[in-house]
């Protein structure tokens, strides 16, 4: 409102209340301004990392001599909640180590928490901490000093080595006469007369209640003048650039859009039947190809590239020029830097998760992050912010069943598809075989308000022929009928995701070789299939037809498909560690019992 975005002053009033441009946290997309969701603590912080990591990215791809066309800080208010978060330090330690010095946060230190002062449970010296991390830290013993902060802010700005933490103590709820310095003043409204008292204490006006002095205005509003001026500043550079660096333009252009860039997909591969392949391993091909064709791809896993296989071949790692890169693999020339594509996040899931959505917010760039399907929980409240925000970040899960094996229940997921399928916005998408595989990562790169989480195998799977089964760009509409029953409607349906698919193509031909007239479906996403039209939706799982469903996961949620007489094979409990076979074997995630279980409901 001060600075004069589209926020009138009536929405201040209506702080919180139904339909409001004010809501308790700021939501990315509601307001002007707001540039990413805020609230739970510890993502700001971690989020702002991300959009530095982009700053350096496009500043170290597109800038040239004399042509300077990315340039900017990233600043990011943080608390004392913020500090304790775990995602924060992830992010902090993630920071430091890229050297990401400009990055600037100012960290409001009031040594107050929501239950009650700060020290009964965070007594560390935070500076000590991030000078550990890699950061410059100062300190500012006045919040209401501001030559003093800018002076801070100035010392920041000049040393672009190391990212920097500036400690700012102040006092909450400063002039309050009774509840400044406590926690009464970090959840909860002052109250009209303290409110009243906190005015008078100050010397402000008591009326009118929303009062801003002419002076703070005219400042303020200044920033309107200013931004236009600065815009046309860089948008004349912009030109200049354009015109010295055509090639460099076109490669903006496909970045940021509007849209993908003409041919994102002419190179993504087709596979030949019967070629058995881990959608893992088929999903890398394709992100492969996609990433070739288009430069804004950037991403990478918490230290599993080796089993997620998500590493763009021949585009560099991401990392500090300041870094030493000699003998590393990632390294051009000896040389890190900043232009690198692939991203090494270390173990630091949830730091990753939020860094990627500061990726996408800041604009340019399509990112990915890459885990262990299992590890999603570590992830989670970042990947709900994706959603919230409607970004399209692309979330790639492998090792996503009991097929994992060996390494045993710790990291075979059961309940996170239950859990990704319940959360709004995310389209969550488990392919089949290796050409539904590689039209998910089509999907995913499609969608450009929400994320998609492609939930891929370890173990191998038959590639399905095409001349036998239905396309795989059937993958589109969420569920389709892979093959229909040879003699007429269908008796029953069989339903497949992932690498439950091959046994639903083989209990059906067992089933129909009893006579049976079977139809086998292929279910890749729920979210997908929703979305079609009721008349698509029955056609392909007819109304009354006995149905069942197969899944190596929880079967929370599977009833709305195969209706309260359908039959639903899942796994309702904890793995255990054995060949895959043998897990498969033991859960009755066989052809016999797809075949067992859908005669039994005829």
């Amino acid at each position: 409102y001060l600075t004069g975005y589209d926020l009138p002053l009536d929405e201040l009033k209506r702080f919180r209340q139904w339909g409001s441009k004010t809501p308790g946290h700021p939501e990315y997309g509601l307001v002007p301004g707001v540039e990413t969701t805020t609230g739970p603590l510890g993502q700001g912080f971690s989020t702002a990392v991300g959009m530095a990591m982009a700053e350096a990215h496009l500043a170290a791809r597109f800038n040239r001599p004399g042509h300077t066309v990315v340039d900017h800080f990233t600043y990011v208010l943080a608390s004392d909640g913020d500090m304790m978060e775990g995602v924060a330090s992830e992010a902090a330690s993630l920071a430091g180590h890229l050297r990401l010095g400009k990055l600037i946060c100012l960290y409001d230190s009031n040594s107050i928490s929501l239950a009650g002062a700060a020290s009964l449970c965070y007594t560390e010296r935070a500076g000590a901490r991030f000078e550990a991390y890699g950061w410059n830290v100062h300190s500012v013993a006045d919040g209401n000093d501001v030559e003093a902060i800018d002076s801070a802010l100035m010392a920041a700005k000049s040393d672009t080595s190391k990212p920097s933490l500036i400690i700012v103590k102040t006092i909450i709820g400063y002039g309050s006469p009774h509840k400044a310095g406590s926690c009464d003043a970090h959840g909860n409204p002052l109250g009209p007369a303290e409110v009243a008292a906190t005015k008078e204490n100050l010397g402000w006006p008591l009326e009118p209640p929303f009062y801003v002095p002419d002076d703070a205005m005219a400042v303020f509003r200044s920033a309107i003048d200013n931004g236009k001026a600065s815009e046309a500043a860089w948008s004349s550079r912009f030109a200049a650039w354009a015109a010295a660096e055509p090639e460099l333009a076109a490669e903006w252009k496909a970045c940021h859009g509007p849209g993908l860039p003409d041919g994102w997909d002419a190179d993504v591969p087709v596979f030949a039947a019967g070629e058995s392949i881990a959608t893992r391993n088929s999903a890398a091909k394709a992100l492969g190809a996609i990433g070739a064709r288009h430069p804004g791809v950037v991403g990478g896993s918490a230290d599993l590239n080796p089993s997620t296989f998500t590493i763009l071949k021949g585009m560099g790692d991401f990392e500090s020029p300041l870094a030493p890169g000699e003998g590393s693999e990632g390294a051009v020339g000896g040389v890190w830097s900043y232009a690198g594509r692939n991203h090494h996040y270390g173990v630091r899931e949830h730091g990753m998760a939020a860094a990627a959505n500061g990726i996408a917010v800041h604009g340019g760039l399509r990112p990915y992050a890459a885990t262990f399907f299992n590890f999603y929980d570590y992830l989670k409240p970042a990947v709900r912010l994706s959603a919230l925000m409607e970004i399209p970040v692309v979330y790639i899960f492998t090792h996503d069943s009991v097929g994992v094996g060996e390494d045993g229940p710790t990291h075979q997921p059961i309940e996170q598809l239950a859990a990704l399928r319940a959360t709004p916005n995310i389209v969550t998408i488990r392919p089949g075989d290796a050409n539904e595989a590689v039209e998910a990562w089509k999907v995913a790169m499609e969608r450009e308000h929400g994320p998609t989480a492609l939930i891929l195998s370890r173990q191998k799977v038959p590639t399905l022929d095409r001349a036998v089964y239905a396309p795989a760009s059937g993958l589109r509409q969420g569920a389709y009928v892979l093959r229909d029953s040879d003699g007429g409607a269908p008796e029953v349906v069989l339903i497949g995701t992932g690498t439950e698919v091959s046994l639903v193509v083989a209990a059906q031909a067992d089933i129909e070789a009893m006579g049976v007239q079977a139809r086998a479906v292929s279910m890749p996403s729920w979210e997908l299939f929703a979305a079609q039209s009721e008349e698509y939706r029955n056609s392909v799982l007819p109304p009354g037809v006995p149905t069942v469903s197969i899944e190596a996961g929880s079967s929370l949620g599977w009833h709305r498909w195969v209706g309260a007489n359908g039959a639903v094979i899942a796994v309702d409990h904890f793995g255990a560690s054995a060949p895959y076979e043998r897990v498969y074997q033991e859960f009755g995630l066989t052809v016999e019992n797809v075949v067992a279980t859908a005669l039994g409901l005829l």
